[in-house]
């Protein structure tokens, strides 16, 4: 291989300055070609196949977001007493949504709503507030003589 032999990269070809003179090979209409939609400024056709319908149209559509549809943070018995034992929380505190938070069990811009589920068993005599409970939990609490507020 020579020095003469050398070719430069295709990285470093210089740009193609458009509309500066018709000598310059892109000149005049810059590369646009004359008059129509595409030769205008500030003109999109995304999606647009030349009349045949287009891709998105041609797709059948599916789906659905319920949008009124509430997220609960789900809680057993069992890992509320786990919960209790491992943060040493007193007989006279309220379980709540915002304890969870303040115990970081769940982060501050987390769900709001919170649910107990009647996996498991309670030892402790804590109060619980929360927004649905099961009929199992229920029975168990009630069982206990566990204050529970229903929001």
């Amino acid at each position: 291989m020579k020095l003469n032999q050398i070719t430069k990269s295709a990285t470093n070809k210089p740009r193609k300055r458009i509309g500066r003179g018709i000598g310059s090979g892109k000149g005049k209409t810059s590369g646009s070609g004359h008059k129509g939609q595409k030769a205008r400024s500030g003109v999109a056709i995304h999606g647009f196949e030349g009349g045949q319908m287009p891709l998105y149209r041609r797709l059948p559509k599916f789906g659905f977001k319920n949008f009124t549809q509430k997220n609960y943070y789900e809680l057993n018995l069992s890992s509320l007493q786990k919960l209790i034992d491992k943060n040493s929380l007193q007989d006279n505190e309220i379980i709540n949504i915002n304890l969870l938070k303040k115990l970081q069990v769940l982060k501050k811009k987390d769900r709001k709503l919170l649910k107990i589920l009647g996996n498991g068993e309670l030892h402790s005599k804590n109060s619980i507030e929360c927004n649905k409970i099961t009929k199992s939990a229920q029975k168990k609490l009630e069982k206990l003589g566990i204050e529970i507020k229903i929001n």
